[in-house]
């Protein structure tokens, strides 16, 4: 028998949707604030800077909170490792370079194709069955965000010749993003979504640290010259983008699915190019929005619930 996820909404899931619908919001800030500090600091030290934030913020909940740290085993260890390698360390490093070649609403555009390869593995690698319209949801946003890639302003072309090279960098935060979704069901189960993002964050900030120390990246001049706004993007993507949403998102994924928690990151594009114009001053282009249009309506119908008869025969 398949394993198929809650299809139906009810009234107890609620405040879940509001929780997810606040992590995506924050989620699309995110993109405005990493620009903000594009070419102030390099990739690897935001990055660093950003989860020894996230590390601070967690622990110190932890401890007003009086919830001493779990002792995972030597399997759940390795687990953790996986997660904070691939959903931290991996990820903002094609983050944070990604940002040095293409603009915020660009990028959480590509972003937005973050459900539909949660459900193709989820396939491939748990055997989730796929009805027809949940493949042509796939096949549509995978369209949408070809055509966000391959869509070029002229303008922004002759600023950025090297912008596939962020493309490419922003699909490996897809990548990173889905071994992180996929992989974190048992240790949402065991642990708990608190212990398992504090762990995994913990995990990345040190290997983060560690290859800026080996790089020679750490610069304490470069750290006393951010501006306000440069250290208040920072402390927005540690605390309010790491430490907050990342608990937020798995206790979504522990309490309604991989599946339907994926289907609110379409609202991650939205107030990213809300963001992107209001505060950057970025210009959308037509295939820019017709490409979020699409990803929109595939992810919408990669996740959209299965009729009862449906359900029944797979049963």
């Amino acid at each position: 028998m398949a394993n198929l996820e809650q299809t139906r909404p009810t009234v107890t899931d609620m405040p879940v949707y509001l929780t997810l619908v606040a992590v995506t919001m924050i989620w699309g800030g995110t993109f405005v604030a990493g620009r903000f500090l594009a070419g102030s600091l390099s990739p690897m030290f935001a990055a660093s800077l950003r989860f020894l934030l996230a590390s601070i913020a967690l622990l110190g909940f932890l401890w007003l909170a009086r919830i001493p740290l779990a002792r995972p085993t030597p399997r759940q260890w390795l687990r953790l490792t996986l997660l904070g390698f691939f959903g931290i360390f991996f990820y903002n490093l094609c983050f944070f370079y990604g940002l040095n070649y293409i603009n915020a609403s660009r990028a959480s555009l590509i972003v937005a194709l973050n459900p539909a390869v949660i459900g193709l593995a989820s396939w491939a690698l748990f055997k989730e069955r796929l009805g027809r319209v949940k493949v042509a949801g796939i096949a549509i946003c995978i369209a949408g965000a070809s055509l966000v890639i391959v869509s070029r302003n002229p303008q922004l072309l002759a600023a950025t010749p090297d912008a596939w090279i962020g493309d490419l960098l922003i699909l490996g935060c897809v990548a990173g993003w889905g071994v992180y979704s996929l992989f974190s069901r048992s240790l949402n189960q065991t642990l708990g979504p608190v212990q398992t993002v504090t762990y995994s964050i913990l995990i990345g900030t040190v290997m983060l640290w560690a290859l800026a120390a080996a790089r020679g990246e750490l610069s304490w001049t470069v750290l006393v010259g951010l501006d306000t706004s440069q250290w208040l993007s920072l402390i927005y993507l540690g605390v309010l983008g790491s430490a907050l949403a990342y608990i937020g998102y798995y206790d979504g994924i522990r309490k309604i699915g991989a599946t339907r928690s994926g289907v609110f990151i379409a609202l991650n594009p939205l107030t990213a190019v809300i963001l992107g114009a209001v505060l950057l001053g970025e210009q959308l282009t037509p295939a820019m929005c017709l490409g979020a249009v699409l990803i929109l309506t595939g992810i919408y119908l990669c996740n959209k619930p299965l009729a009862p008869a449906v359900k029944k025969r797979i049963l």
